[in-house]
């Protein structure tokens, strides 16, 4: 126990100050030096496990973005800007809000589904919207309006009945 703790501890010394190590049998019991010890010294080799890079090394190059002049009358609102509430949700984010029941901008209807449960009221126009209600010792508590854009939700209204 007291050799691997030993072992262990030298393998996390910082490479800078790490010197060679040996390793010394006397009389059944095994010792770990920096110096050698006596004639039956056996240097130990100890694996460089150092993690190295930088946290920059995997990016794309970066090219310089595009001065932008104010769109002309002729360009599509659409052109202008990307007003879709479709967008990414890290893993870890959305795990949360499905655990918590939370529905937010940006969730796909399967989103909603995994968070809420099947609605039990749709209305497809003028837009998209799923109704979902909160009973609260048998009585109406909630009424909870999720708006889909795009397939994405787009707003989470809360009303009282």
């Amino acid at each position: 126990m007291r050799t691997v703790l030993v072992l262990l501890l030298l393998g996390l010394a910082p490479a800078g100050v790490q010197a060679d190590i040996y390793r010394c049998s006397e009389g059944g019991t095994v010792r770990y030096s920096d110096t050698p010890c006596g004639g039956d010294a056996e240097t130990v080799t100890i694996q460089d496990n150092r993690i190295g890079g930088a946290f920059d090394s995997n990016l794309p190059e970066s090219r310089p973005q595009p001065q932008t002049s104010e769109p002309d009358e002729a360009t599509s609102s659409a052109e202008r800007h990307d007003d879709s509430p479709c967008r990414f949700i890290p893993s870890t984010d959305l795990r949360r809000y499905i655990i918590r029941e939370q529905v937010v901008r940006g969730m796909t209807r399967e989103n909603v589904i995994d968070a809420f449960g099947r609605t039990p009221e749709t209305y497809p126009t003028p837009q998209e919207t799923w109704v979902y209600t909160t009973d609260y010792y048998g009585r109406l508590y909630e009424l909870t309006y999720v708006y889909f854009k795009d397939g994405c939700v787009d707003k989470v209204v809360y009303r009282k009945p």
